[in-house]
């Protein structure tokens, strides 16, 4: 029986696929938000409407081994980007294509009308595509 994760899990997200899904149902919970007062002001918490980069980062964050969560989080990027374009998204050295990865993404969500719910389902495809991946 596979995981399941919520916002109010004590469960550890520490694989892509495990992140991709608890940043799917995340996003659900508290909802996408867009605009160029994304960094304004106060707000940017668990509970507050957040964009898909920021839900990989809550996912992520919920565990202590950073190493260990560092590489997976890194990975999870890589496979939402490959999964939002629906194309590899390479680079010649791994800090080029991690900013490569947030670039796609960032781009990918900011386009007009993008809802929770394609961000949920574009981590939801990239978590089913993160388990049948070798890392």
């Amino acid at each position: 029986m596979p995981t399941h994760h919520t916002p109010e899990s004590i469960v550890i997200a520490d694989t892509p696929a495990a992140i991709l899904e608890w940043a799917a149902r995340h996003i659900e919970h508290v909802g996408i938000h867009q605009g160029p007062r994304l960094f304004a002001g106060p707000g940017r918490t668990a509970t507050l409407p957040c964009w898909p980069r920021g839900a990989l980062e809550v996912a992520a964050g919920r565990t202590y081994d950073w190493d260990r969560i560092d590489r997976a989080r890194d990975q999870a990027y890589g496979i939402l980007a490959e999964t939002v374009t629906g194309h590899p998204v390479d680079a010649d050295d791994p800090a080029a294509a991690k900013a490569r990865h947030r670039e796609v993404i960032d781009r990918w969500s900011a386009e007009p009308g993008r809802t929770a719910a394609d961000a949920a389902r574009a981590f939801r495809a990239a978590a089913a595509r993160a388990e049948h991946a070798l890392f």
